[in-house]
Order: C-alpha cells, then structure tokens, then sequence
C-alpha cells in the first residue's frame, strides 16, 4: 500500500522559516523523482521543487535561493527546507511521487499540509 504523508506546515510569519517533510512507504523511493506542488485557494496547483533519485534538482523560479529540497533514502523521505518565507507562498503543499516500475509509470500524491505566512 502506499503512503505518502506530509508534515511540517503551519503558521508562521513572514521571513519565518519551516521545514516540511514526505515520508514515503509502499514505493521504491530511491528511484523516484519526488516533488512538492503547491496551491493557493483560486489557483492552479503548481510545481515548486523537485528531486530526482540522482539528487538532481530543479526550482520554481519564485522559491530560488529561499528553498531547498533535499532527500534522505534511508528514511524513505524528501524535505523542503523554507526559509525567508513570504504572504505569497501561503498555500496547501503537496508531495509527488513518480517512478517506473516493471514498465508501467506511477504517480501518487499525499493528502497535503497548510502553509500560512502571516504579513
């Protein structure tokens, strides 16, 4: 069965910092490329940071230089680590999971954690 399950949002005000976290189970995490979306209330989901099973990673350019993504596989867990956070990065984020498997292509997705930046 798999699980993914966010932790670490909350409120927090602005320049504060938070580290989320994605524990996975039931995947074969160390060759999955792991992202964390995010959406506000009136927008589109959208792709914040995503990791690789090589550690490669790639930025939203709005997040550049205040978030890091970064993944433990012995724990079978990513992290975004948010720092310098802003009114504008309040949102629900997700964790993504994809990956290959025997062929076949999987996506899952966690039940997501709220992010509020106070102003």
């Amino acid at each position: 069965q798999v699980q993914l399950v966010e932790s670490g949002g909350g409120l927090v005000q602005t320049g504060g910092s938070l580290r989320l976290s994605c524990a996975a189970s039931g995947i074969p995490f160390s060759i999955s490329t792991v992202g964390w979306y995010r959406q506000a209330p009136g927008n589109q989901r959208e792709l914040v940071a995503v990791i690789s099973g090589a550690g490669n990673t790639k930025y939203v350019d709005s997040v550049k230089g205040r978030f890091t993504i970064s993944r433990d596989n012995a724990k079978n867990t990513v992290y975004l680590q948010m720092n310098s956070l802003k009114p504008e990065d309040t949102a629900v984020y997700y964790c993504n999971t994809k990956y290959v498997y025997f062929n076949q292509a999987n996506d899952h997705w966690g039940q997501g954690t709220q992010v509020t930046v106070s102003s």
